[in-house]
Order: structure tokens, then sequence, then C-alpha cells
């Protein structure tokens, strides 16, 4: 029997990695160096599914993924949201008092800036935390630790010194799951669900306006709005954004006839179930 494989962007042991065991036991994850590579993947069968982050609490959006969603071909059929936690690991039998730099990407070293500062490490920046862990692994150094997830620490065969230092505890990442199939099984219309979709608005006064304007007026809650310059060109504006709410939702028809009117390009990127970490974090800003 064939196996079934996700893929996702960076190297094994990496918070993409650690996404795909926890939400797709079942499938094989494969990693790929950029994410152009892993969307080249699913598109050509590759793999089944991709495990691809779009947006992190802290950090805000992944540009590159922005960029090749709309024209990879590829449907969103999921969300997923991970808490981020970044353990100190170091050699097996290194004490924390040896350790005098430690190595991970600038994102995460950024991230854990409070431990690094209290325990006056020296930072290296490295391409990847888990090839951090990778890399320590390989040349092991009494006096060098690494920041990456706790899957890195179990792939790597390091110990870990120290765990969870990240300065934030809310970080979190949203990963959306993606497929080549055209036209995937949609979600039950008793579910939440997301609708995700990207649009162009035409060369006119208050065109952006007029065109968001049938989802406050049809009851329609967006969740996310984003702007990004595509071709190069300052004038050439592309707008994603997520709503609450099937295509076939009548409010939702009337806001996307409305949308449509107002702009010269609309595509839907996918229809998929809302994760219940939405529900969650509704209830905390309440």
């Amino acid at each position: 029997m064939s196996t079934r494989r996700i893929a996702f962007q960076g190297e094994l042991g990496a918070n993409s990695h650690e996404a795909c065991t926890d939400h797709f036991p079942d499938y094989e994850p494969r990693p790929y160096p950029a994410f152009e590579e892993a969307f080249d993947a699913v598109k050509s069968g590759e793999c089944q599914l991709g495990m691809i982050p779009i947006e992190n609490s802290i950090m805000g959006r992944v540009t590159d993924v922005h960029h090749l969603m709309p024209a990879s071909g590829l449907k969103i059929v999921g969300e997923r949201f991970k808490p981020i936690h970044f353990q100190l690991m170091a050699n097996p039998g290194v004490k924390l008092e040896d350790v005098r730099t430690v190595a991970s990407m600038p994102i995460a070293l950024g991230q854990c800036r409070r431990t690094l500062k209290r325990l006056k490490l020296a930072e290296e920046a490295a391409g990847d935390t888990a090839g951090a862990a990778r890399q320590l692994a390989e040349r092991p150094d009494p006096t060098r630790a690494a920041i990456a997830p706790a899957l890195a620490a179990e792939i790597y065969g390091l110990e870990i010194l120290l765990r969870d230092i990240e300065d934030e505890h809310n970080n979190t990442t949203r990963f959306l799951v993606m497929t080549a199939d055209r036209d995937p099984p949609p979600p039950s219309f008793t579910d939440p669900c997301v609708t995700s979709f990207v649009f162009r608005v035409r060369n006119m006064p208050a065109a952006l306006y007029k065109a968001l304007g049938g989802f406050a007026t049809n009851g329609v809650n967006m969740t996310k709005l984003e702007s990004y310059m595509i071709e190069g060109n300052f004038l050439a504006t592309q707008f994603y954004a997520d709503v609450e709410g099937h295509p076939e939702d009548r409010n939702v028809v009337f806001a996307f006839e409305e949308l449509a009117f107002y702009s010269k390009e609309m595509k839907i990127l996918g229809v998929y179930p809302a994760h219940p970490f939405r529900t969650t974090m509704a209830e905390a800003a309440d």
C-alpha cells in the first residue's frame, strides 16, 4: 500500500514538521528547502497534502506564501493553529553553565531574548531552527547550544536544557492545509467554516470601500484582510481575505456579488472547516 505524504518547508524537526505529525500522524512528513518546492510537491502528486504556515501571532504574515498561493492551483482544505514553543538544547551530558553560544534562526533568537539575556549567551544566526539542532548534533561542542522545537531534540539526539523559553507564551502560527484536488469535498453546512479568497479592485475612487461594503450590509464577518503588491508594480495591489461562512450561504452570496461588481479579479482559494482554536480566541477576546 502506498504511503500518503504531506509536504512542509524546512528541515526535519522544524515547527512545520511538528504541525504535520500533530495533525496528520498517518501521513509521512516530507521536508523541502523552499516554499515553492513544497507547493510543487503537492502539485505533482509527490505529496497528497501540504502544511503551509501563513501567519504568526507575533511576526505577522509569511510573505512568500501569499505570493505563491494564488498561482499555485492548490486548494485550501483545512487550517491548523499551533502554539510555538522553543527549547534550549545541547549535546548529551552538556551542562547549562558550560554553554557560551546559542544558534538558531534570527526570529527564534529574537523571541527568546529575555532568557538569552539572563543567561548571557552569545547569539549565532542559523537558517533554520531544526538546522541549528542538526548542525550541533553533527559537530558536538560542549560550549554550544541550539534553540529549536522539542521534536528536533528527539530526532538529532540532543538533550533539552531549558523548556519553553519563548518570551511570549501566546506565540501561535496558523497553518493552511493544501491539496492539488481541484474539487475537494466541501465542509458540512452545519459546521462553522471559513472561505479564503484573493481579489483586485477596479481602478476607481473608493473601490475597496464599495467592494467590502457588501460584507457589512449582509452581516458577513471578515476575519482577515491583507494587501500586497504584485508584478513589482506599486499600483498593482492584490488583497487576501478570510470570511466566516460558505460561498453558498445566502448572505455570503450577496456579499460576493457586490465584491465582484467592484473587482476586476476574484478567486476563491478554499472553503474549509473553521479550526476549534478560533472559538478559543474569540472567548479569550471577550
